[in-house]
């Protein structure tokens, strides 16, 4: 059977996607709060400039893959405006009821959709842009994904990845000793899972860097590829385009 990582262990590609729902459904509740005090809010900030490199206007059709508690799909809705629509999608139940549930308290109404990234359940040639904010990482097979993404999206169409990648190297040191001391702590402390974050910050050094994601997703038939580093390339938007 073969095998694939899950942070820095090994495990059979069959078992990564249930590990992977496991960790999500144990910090579900607090995912919004972790979020906040994790990035000193800049998440945020990472966002609303992902969300501005979708180039969306009233009434394209946008997916958020991956799209958890829905932060990013209540900010496109705002741009797609009542002549356009965003599907709210995730593979994890607790995530999207979660999503669900703070959109509608916002008085945001979208289509909600439960489904695994490689194998979406919407016709070819259908989106005007695909947008997939920290989830890549956690897909067992991520150029299966970025076929799908491509094959869902219009000619013109266009892919944004808002994602984890490769911290300037005079950032390193602090960056490792804040990923794998601070974040399990508070993990442990707010969530009550200390391993899920340390998972968090193993996933993120297994995930490509800038110019592997990169490569990537031009072997997946995008075009015009580039990326934009953020916060000393703690975090990258990637966005490409479909001919």
């Amino acid at each position: 059977m073969s095998k694939t990582h899950f942070g820095y262990r090994q495990v059979d590609e069959s078992d990564k996607a249930r590990r992977v729902g496991e960790v999500f459904r144990s910090v579900a509740p607090s995912y919004d709060l972790m979020n906040d005090l994790m990035s000193a809010g800049l998440h945020r900030i990472w966002k609303r400039f992902a969300v501005d490199a979708c180039m969306v206007r009233p009434g394209h059709n946008v997916l958020d893959v991956a799209g958890g508690t829905g932060d990013m799909t209540r900010l496109l809705a705002r741009r797609v405006a009542a002549s356009g629509n965003v599907w709210l999608t995730d593979i994890n139940g607790p995530m999207l009821q979660a999503g669900r549930d703070r959109l509608l308290d916002a008085g945001v109404v979208v289509p909600v959709t439960r489904c695994d990234a490689e194998k979406l359940p919407f016709r070819d040639a259908f989106f005007d842009c695909v947008c997939v904010a920290f989830g890549l990482r956690n897909m067992t097979h991520k150029d299966l994904a970025l076929a799908e993404f491509h094959r869902v999206l219009r000619p013109g169409g266009r892919l944004v990845v808002l994602e984890f990648s490769r911290v300037w190297k005079p950032l390193a040191p602090l960056y490792d000793a804040y990923s794998f001391g601070v974040l399990p702590a508070m993990g442990r402390l707010v969530a009550r899972d200390a391993d899920a974050y340390r998972y968090l910050a193993e996933s993120i050094r297994m995930h490509p860097g800038q110019e592997e994601l990169k490569a990537m997703m031009e072997t997946a038939a995008f075009e015009s590829v580039e990326y934009f580093n953020l916060t000393g390339g703690v975090v990258a938007v990637h966005r490409g385009w479909v001919s």
